[in-house]
C-alpha cells in the first residue's frame, strides 16, 4: 500500500498491492496408476461421483485395513483432476493408527492455511464455518483418510456444490447418511488381480517361471493388497532368490503366529513377520524403535535421534525400510507407517527391545524436538525469558537456524510431531519435558497462531508444572497461557489465568513475573471495556518495571496505557504515553514494538484531527510491520489508514483499505474480523460489503 508523501489535497489516494498468489493445493499422496481387480469399484465411483451429478457429493469407502481404500480413492481423484481446478485436499484422520485419532481442527488448520488463512479459530464450530465459507464457490476434492466416526468427518465437509468428498474408514460410518453420504464397500481382490499386483513388482517373467510359488504367496496373502505388496517388495529386493523361498517363509510365519484384533491383521501378519526377519540388523532395530515413537512422521533427524545414528545413516535405513514397503515416503524426506505396519513395528519393539532402551529412544526423540524448538525460539524471540531445559543427554541432530523464516517453516512442518510429543509426555509423566516444550513453542503460537494447539499445550504444560512442583514454570505457563486464551478470544478465561499467575508470582517473589501478570490482566480488562480497571493494572505493572530498570518493559506498558487513553478519548494522555513509549523502545532497540507504538499513536493523532501526524505514524508503522512479517499489525495499520481516509471524506478509499484489512483478519482468524465487517456495513452504500474468502 502507498500513500501520497506530500501534502494531502482532496482526500487520500490509495494503491493496494494484492498478496502473492498462493499455489493451488494438490495434497493427494502418491498411489499406483493401475489397480488390478478394481474395475467394478472404479465404475461404482464413477456412477456415484460422475460429472453429471449437479450437487456436491460425499462417498464413504469402507473395508478392512490394507484392502486399498486409499489407493482406490486417490486413483479416481487423480484421473478426474480436471474437475477440481481449485485444488485437492488430503487429511489422514488417524482413526486406527495412534493412541489418539486426529482432532478435526488439525485438518481444518492445514486446509485453511493452504488457502491463505494463516491462523485458525480455536473453536471447532468457528473453524468449520470458516472452511465452509472459504470454499463456498470452489471446485475442490477432499479426501479424508482413515476416519473413525461421523463426528470426526462432519466439520471437514465443504459447502461447495461442485465439491467431492471421499472418506475412507474400516467402519461403515452410517451416521453420515444424514449428510447425504453414499457408501461403497471395498473387498479383497481375487487370485488373478493378486497375481497382477505381484507381477507389477517382481516382473511377469518371474511369476510365469514360478507360477506355483506365486500362487502360494497369493493364497497366504488372503487377497489383501497390502500383504501382497509387502510380499512383492520382499521378492523384488531379492532378484536372485526363488519365489518359493518367500512362499515357504510365509508358510512358516503364518503357521505359528496368532491373529490380532483388527480386521485384516491376520492376513498381513505373516507377511510382515517374513519381511521383518529378512531385514539387516540395523534396519530391524530402527524399525522396532520407530514403532515405539508417538510421532506420526519420521525425518532422518528424528530417526537418527531414536537410533543414535548419524543423519546419513538414518536416511539410508529409512530408504531401505521404504524399499520393502515397511515405510512409505509420503513427502520428500518424510516417512510414515501404514497403520497395520505401525502396530506390527510397535509389537516387535515391545517384545524385543528392553524397556529401558525403548524408553530411552522415545526420550531422545522428544529431546530432539525440545532442542530444535528451543533453537527456533532463541532466534525468533531472543527477548523471551529463557526457562531451563533438562536433557538426559546432549540432543542429537538439533537444527541450527539462520533465518527466522527457516525456523517458522520448521514449526509449521513439525506441529503435529510437537503435539504428539506433548501428549505422550503428559501420558507418561515426563512433566519437565512437557512444560519446557510448551514454553519453547511460544514463537509458533505467537507468529502462526494455532489457537487450539496453543490452548492444549498450555493446559498440559500447566498441569505438568504443578505435578512437578515447579512454581516458576507454573507462573510462566499461566502468563503465556493467558496470552493464548486472549488471542483465541476467550477473554474472561484469560483474565482468570492472569489472576492466578499474579498469586503465584507474588508467592515466588518474582517481581518481573508479577509485572507481566498485571499487564495481562490489564489487556483482558481493556478488551472487556473495563478501562478504569485496566488503567490501574497497567500502572501497577509500570511501577514494578520502572523499579527493575526494565526499559523495554516500561515502553510496552506505556503502549498499553496509550491504548486505554485512546479508548477513553483522552488524546493528550495517549500521545504523552505513546511518545514516551517510542523513545523507550528505540532505546531498547526493538523496531517491531516501536512500530506498534506508532500505530497506536496514530489513532490518538486521528482522534485530535492531526491528520498529517497520523499519516506519518501509520506509514512508518506499516513499513516496520512489513519488515517484521507481522500480518496482523499490517492489517491494523491498513484499518488505521482507512479511518484516516474516511476522516478526509474519501469513503471509496476507506472502503478499499477496510476491505484489505478485513481479508487479512479473515485469513488470520482474528477476533477483529467481525468488528471490521460491522464497520464496513456502516459505510455509505456506494460499494458492496466484503465477499467471503474464496468467492
Amino acid at each position: 500500500m502507498a500513500l501520497q508523501a506530500d501534502r494531502i489535497e482532496g482526500g487520500v489516494h490509495v494503491s493496494v498491492h494484492a498478496p502473492a498468489q498462493l499455489p493451488v493445493p494438490h495434497q493427494l499422496p502418491p498411489a499406483p496408476a493401475h489397480l488390478p481387480g478394481r474395475q467394478s469399484e472404479l465404475a461404482a465411483l464413477e456412477r456415484a461421483l460422475g460429472a453429471e451429478r449437479p450437487a456436491g457429493s460425499l462417498l464413504v469407502l469402507n473395508g478392512p485395513a490394507g484392502v486399498g481404500k486409499s489407493a482406490l480413492a486417490v486413483n479416481w481423484l487423480r484421473a478426474h483432476r480436471d474437475r477440481f481446478p481449485d485444488g485437492a485436499f488430503y487429511a489422514d484422520l488417524r482413526g486406527h493408527s495412534y493412541d489418539d485419532p486426529a482432532d478435526p481442527i488439525e485438518a481444518l488448520g492445514r486446509f485453511l492455511r493452504a488457502l491463505g488463512h494463516t491462523a485458525v479459530p480455536a473453536e471447532l464450530a468457528e473453524a468449520s464455518a470458516l472452511w465452509r465459507s472459504a470454499t463456498a464457490r470452489m471446485r475442490i476434492a477432499v479426501l479424508l483418510d482413515s476416519a473413525v466416526g461421523a463426528a470426526q468427518v462432519r466439520p471437514l465437509i465443504p459447502a461447495a456444490a461442485a465439491a467431492v468428498t471421499l472418506v475412507t474408514s474400516r467402519t461403515r460410518l452410517t451416521g453420515l447418511a444424514m449428510d447425504g453420504a453414499g457408501f461403497l464397500t471395498v473387498g479383497l481382490v481375487g487370485p488373478d488381480a493378486a497375481n497382477a499386483i505381484l507381477a507389477q513388482q517382481v516382473g511377469a517373467e518371474r511369476i510365469a517361471a514360478e507360477q506355483s510359488a506365486a500362487d502360494q504367496v497369493v493364497t497366504r496373502c488372503a487377497g489383501l493388497p497390502l500383504a501382497i505388496c509387502v510380499a512383492g517388495a520382499r521378492m523384488a529386493a531379492r532378484p536372485q532368490q526363488p519365489l518359493a523361498a518367500t512362499a515357504e517363509a510365509l508358510r512358516r510365519e503364518g503357521g505359528r503366529l496368532t491373529a490380532l484384533r483388527l480386521d485384516g491383521e491376520a492376513a498381513v501378519r505373516g507377511v510382515l513377520d517374513a519381511s521383518y526377519r529378512a531385514l539387516e540388523p540395523a534396519a530391524a532395530r530402527l524399525y522396532r524403535l520407530l514403532g515405539l515413537l508417538p510421532v506420526p512422521e519420521f525425518t532422518p533427524e528424528a530417526a537418527g535421534a531414536a537410533g543414535e545414528l548419524s543423519r546419513d545413516g538414518a536416511d539410508g535405513l529409512l530408504d531401505a525400510l521404504a524399499g520393502v514397503h515397511l515405510l512409505e515416503e509420503h513427502a520428500a524426506g518424510r516417512y510414515r507407517f501404514h497403520d497395520l505396519v505401525r502396530l506390527h513395528a510397535r509389537e516387535r519393539g515391545t517384545a524385543e527391545e528392553p524397556p529401558e532402551q525403548g524408553g530411552a529412544a522415545v526420550r531422545r526423540v522428544a529431546e530432539h524436538y525440545l532442542a530444535a524448538a528451543t533453537a527456533a525460539e532463541a532466534l525468533i524471540m531472543p527477548s523471551h525469558r529463557f526457562l531451563p531445559r533438562d536433557y538426559l543427554q546432549p540432543p542429537l541432530h538439533a537444527p541450527e537456524f539462520v533465518e527466522e523464516s527457516e525456523a517458522l517453516d520448521w514449526f509449521e512442518r513439525e506441529r503435529d510431531q510437537l503435539a504428539a510429543v506433548l501428549r505422550d509426555g503428559s501420558r507418561n509423566r515426563r512433566y519437565g519435558l512437557v512444560w519446557q516444550l510448551a514454553d519453547a513453542m511460544q514463537p509458533m503460537f505467537i507468529r502462526l497462531r494455532p489457537h487450539a494447539l496453543q490452548l492444549e499445550a498450555h493446559a498440559l504444560g500447566l498441569d505438568a508444572a504443578r505435578k512437578s512442583g515447579d512454581r516458576i514454570a507454573e507462573q510462566w505457563m499461566l502468563t503465556s497461557g493467558g496470552q493464548g486464551l486472549r488471542s483465541a478470544g476467550r477473554i474472561r478465561e484469560s483474565a482468570d489465568w492472569y489472576a492466578r499467575a499474579l498469586e503465584v508470582s507474588r508467592a515466588n517473589g518474582d517481581v518481573l513475573a508479577e509485572a507481566q501478570s498485571w499487564t495481562g490482566l490489564g489487556h483482558a480488562h481493556r478488551i472487556l471495556g473495563e478501562l478504569d480497571s485496566a488503567r490501574t493494572q497497567f500502572e501497577a505493572a509500570l511501577r514494578l518495571r520502572e523499579s527493575l530498570g526494565y526499559r523495554r518493559g516500561v515502553g510496552l506498558v506505556r503502549v498499553a496505557l496509550g491504548e486505554v487513553a485512546v479508548d477513553a478519548a483522552d488524546e493528550a494522555g495517549a500521545v504523552r504515553h505513546l511518545s514516551a513509549a517510542v523513545a523507550d523502545l528505540i532505546a531498547a532497540d526493538d523496531p517491531y514494538e516501536v512500530s506498534r507504538a506508532r500505530a497506536v499513536r496514530a489513532r490518538a493523532h486521528l482522534l485530535a484531527g492531526r491528520y498529517e501526524e497520523a499519516r506519518a505514524d501509520l506509514e512508518a508503522a506499516r513499513a516496520g510491520f512489513v519488515a517484521a512479517g507481522s500480518a496482523h499489525w499490517q492489517a491494523r495499520t491498513d484499518e488505521g489508514l482507512g479511518e484516516l481516509a474516511l476522516a478526509r471524506g474519501d469513503s471509496a478509499a476507506a472502503r478499499e483499505l477496510f476491505d484489505t484489512a478485513y481479508r487479512a483478519y479473515q485469513r488470520l482468524a482474528a477476533p477483529d474480523t467481525a468488528r471490521l465487517a460491522r464497520r464496513l456495513e456502516s459505510l455509505p452504500s456506494d460499494a458492496s460489503p466484503p465477499a467471503a474468502e474464496g468467492s
